[in-house]
């Protein structure tokens, strides 16, 4: 009796995959586990192994046809024996049109180029426009937004002019967060004998790390590949220029829309420092790239990206030295929180605060300290990081006459620009530079052209540092909440409160939760964490924040235990 290939499950949400191409055709001799198709989700690219030897008796769906998971894709049995019962109804077609008896060479998904031929559109009504949306930037503002907008069924244009994903997924986000995962390993090793684990050496290969890390953006650039696909999203490869409201440029073609959305992102800021052209000297884009771990790393500003790259390299055993300007690190962390941070680690960085870099003398990084005396510091690569400036230059803003300055294009809390029909969200808003904020933005746009009324909310985004330990917090900090005028109540709790916090991270574990509370009225203004995991706990904070509950209810719900985020709602009951 013939074997049935099905089309594999992968994961609970996956409902569907597109097969990329067959890399065996009807008649050919098979093994059992050998790979008969390549197939992909908006998660993952993958292959289909043969659940038993025999011969190809039948290959159901040709590529690039999106079959539901659990569907008769193939079959597989002795020479001659009719599988005409197995073949689905739908099967032999990308949309139930043609059947495949032959191998089929794999589509890679690709960027449309713009092509040379110039066609320019004369302004029109909505009706007659090419797009219903164009949006110049694939970065989690932008492709998110096409993603959503294709699924309503709107023709959408995404422009990019490098990768997609923009710098979070390509050298931001993701690369970091991927390393950083790769040093807690280490780290986790190194701890094991602690909880029992007794491992042979424990040793970190920097190379092995790039590669996962490369891995991981590749598989995810073709996920979002893969999505723009599935919801009919014209991708083009190019430098974008705005014409004015509904045109865009790229290359020498001219495209039109209904609406325009620039989410165009930032570029990190290199400030004129003597020396700071020098090839060691370093952005968080370089930095990512790097092929040899350094034995020191000084860091030039304490906000997150430095504070996070601090921490993988301290991690794994280099001096680093973190120069900031401010009197603390990381300005719209808790005050007390932030010290709680800096002690945990003690040892491995050194944090100079107050501190003003004057010149890179070579592998020299010199400074003034508080007092205002003359230091230096010695390091094999220089972190350039003191805040990223959004992307505005030679997109035709001033042509179009949109209304920015340097710290970004003006907008509305619907994200819409002077202009009429273009909207600007993201990091190139100059209001809130995070991947979520950027993607929400895009949400409010949408919603906006759809017709629905909706606005960006700024009370209660979460943030996030992945270090080690990690840091997250939501809502105002106590000293914001004293400046906006409140009564302000505030309590903490160690993490070590938490019996899975202690059991998973040791009675040395750092970490605390902090809320902040109106006095008069009992709403809560502010939740604040240091520890591991809490990156993976603040959105509750969120939650609770924008639908502004009071502390007390709060204390009313049922959180699970043994968690570490029952210690949020604990502190609470400090209050």
């Amino acid at each position: 009796m013939a074997t049935e290939v099905l089309m594999p499950r992968q994961g609970q949400s996956v409902e569907s995959c597109i097969i990329i191409g067959w890399k065996v055709k009807e008649g050919d001799t098979v093994a059992e586990g050998q790979a008969l198709c390549e197939v992909e989700t908006d998660k993952a690219t993958f292959e289909v192994p043969a659940p038993a030897a025999g011969t190809v008796l039948g290959i159901f769906y040709p590529a690039e046809s999106d079959v539901p998971v659990l569907k008769v894709i193939a079959a597989i049995g002795a020479p001659g024996e009719d599988v005409s019962g197995l073949r689905p109804a739908t099967a032999g077609v990308k949309s139930q049109e043609t059947v495949v008896s032959a191998p089929v060479a794999a589509p890679k998904i690709e960027v449309q180029k713009p092509t040379p031929a110039p066609r320019l559109l004369t302004p029109s009504n909505s009706a007659s426009a090419e797009f219903d949306l164009i949006i110049i930037g694939a970065g989690p503002g932008g492709y998110v937004m096409a993603e959503r907008a294709g699924h309503l069924g709107k023709k959408v244009l995404l422009v990019e002019k490098e990768h997609l994903g923009g710098v979070c997924l390509n050298c931001g986000c993701i690369p970091t967060k991927t390393l950083l995962n790769s040093a807690k390993h280490y780290v986790h090793a190194k701890e094991a004998p602690e909880f029992g684990v007794t491992t042979g050496e424990v040793k970190f290969d920097l190379s092995k790390a790039m590669s996962w890390k490369n891995e991981v953006i590749e598989t995810l650039r073709g996920g979002i590949g893969f999505m723009m696909k599935k919801n009919k999203v014209t991708v083009v490869n190019g430098a974008a220029k705005l014409l004015g409201p509904r045109k865009v440029q790229v290359g020498e073609k001219v495209y039109e829309g209904t609406d325009v959305v620039i989410a165009t992102g930032s570029s990190p800021f290199v400030p004129p420092i003597p020396g700071a052209k020098q090839p060691h000297v370093m952005t968080s884009t370089e930095i990512l790239n790097i092929g040899k771990m350094p034995e020191t790393l000084t860091v030039i500003g304490g906000g997150v990206i430095g504070v996070e790259f601090a921490s993988f390299f301290s991690s794994l055993g280099v001096k680093v030295n973190v120069i900031e300007m401010l009197e603390e690190i990381i300005p719209f962390m808790d005050r007390t929180q932030a010290k709680e941070f800096r002690k945990a680690l003690k040892g491995k960085v050194e944090f100079n605060l107050g501190c003003k870099v004057t010149a890179i003398d070579g592998h020299e990084v010199k400074y003034t300290d508080a007092k205002g005396e003359a230091k230096s510091v010695q390091a094999d690569i220089v972190l350039m990081s003191v805040g990223r400036v959004p992307n505005l230059g030679n997109l035709g803003f001033e042509e179009a006459r949109l209304d920015f300055d340097r710290r970004g294009i003006k907008v509305d809390e619907q994200q819409r620009t002077n202009l009429p029909n273009v909207y600007a969200i993201g990091d190139v808003t100059g209001l809130s530079q995070l991947a979520h904020s950027a993607t929400r933005m895009g949400e409010v746009a949408l919603n906006t052209i759809c017709g629905k009324q909706d606005r960006f909310r700024r009370n209660a985004i979460p943030w996030a540092v992945y270090s080690m330990p990690e840091v997250a917090g939501c809502g105002m900090t106590e000293e914001q909440a004293q400046a906006a005028g409140h009564k302000v109540q505030t309590a903490s709790l160690p993490l070590t409160m938490s019996g899975r916090f202690l059991a998973e991270n040791g009675k040395r574990g750092p970490g605390s939760v902090k809320v902040i509370k109106d006095a008069d009225t009992d709403v809560l203004l502010g939740v604040h964490m240091v520890g591991a995991g809490v990156s993976e706990m603040i959105y509750g904070a969120a939650v609770m924040i924008e639908a502004e509950l009071r502390v007390q209810d709060v204390r009313e719900i049922v959180f699970p235990h043994p968690t570490v985020g029952e210690v949020i709602r604990d502190t609470m009951f400090q209050l």
